[in-house]
């Protein structure tokens, strides 16, 4: 008999961001719909900073209910899982997140120095500025936040590219460290859609990188990184073809901040 294979889809936003739309529900039918068996929420952590694109803390509790009452509603089709995307800004990460009772802690680098790299209202700064430079910043800060042994997955391994402004120079050299400390860490690197509805057209992280991963031994999962129920399973097919053709059998799955692996 073959082994059963499992879908999984862990980082997922609810409206409590701001920034996506449709009810916790209908992203969860969504998913059925697509036949993902393993269906996380990770919304953006509450923070004092940027509080336009997040949730405020007095939400988390609101938030983590939805999800749970969800998981319950929806137990004998589905499986749920609760989560969090946190910012890796020091200074502004907080224990309420930090220690919040969660299945899975995502860690996303969003901002150097506060600038806000991935958001098109300050894509201007890109214009004349040395690439390189801002790429390394960009995989130190990973390296950084994997060290913190504070999170699970990686976000979005190699967001810093999602406007198409790359360096000429060996990208793998400048991930190298970053990819390191995320193996030294035994942190799981999510396979991530979104790249795909954004300038550069492909995923987080690039084949490149995924097979960097493979060769340190990272487990990685799968995100569609939705913040409309219509992006549940974007690219499914995409993104689990470019796990295969680097090496990859296994999704990671996380229940209490445990991590379980199934073949996909």
């Amino acid at each position: 008999m073959p082994k059963r294979t499992y879908t999984v889809d862990l980082h997922n936003h609810t409206p409590l961001c701001n920034h996506a739309e449709g009810s916790i529900d209908d992203y969860i039918e969504a998913a059925i719909d697509r036949g993902i068996d393993i269906f996380g929420f990770s919304d953006h952590a509450p923070m004092e900073f940027d509080p336009k694109y997040r949730m405020g803390f007095a939400q988390m509790r609101e938030y983590e209910a939805a999800v749970q009452s969800a998981a319950k509603r929806y137990q004998d089709r589905i499986q749920i899982r609760l989560g969090y995307e946190v910012d890796w800004l020091p200074g502004y990460m907080d224990d309420r997140v930090l220690r919040a009772e969660v299945d899975y802690l995502i860690g996303s680098v969003h901002f150097i120095d506060k600038w806000g790299f991935d958001n098109p209202e300050f894509i201007g700064r890109y214009e004349g500025a040395d690439l390189k430079g801002i790429w390394k910043e960009y995989f130190d800060l990973v390296a950084k936040m994997a060290k913190s042994g504070l999170f699970d997955i990686v976000g979005h391994l190699d967001l810093i590219k999602v406007f198409k402004f790359i360096p000429d120079c060996d990208i793998g050299e400048l991930a190298a460290p970053a990819l390191d400390a995320v193996a030294e860490a035994d942190m799981t690197v999510e396979i991530n859609a979104a790249g795909f509805r954004k300038p550069v057209g492909e995923a987080y992280p690039s084949q490149t990188l995924l097979k960097m991963a493979f060769e340190r031994g990272i487990p990685v999962t799968f995100g569609s990184d939705a913040h409309t129920p219509e992006q549940v399973g974007y690219k499914q097919a995409e993104i689990h073809a470019l796990a295969k053709a680097v090496g990859y059998t296994e999704a990671a799955d996380f229940i209490r901040r445990k991590r379980v692996m199934h073949p996909f």
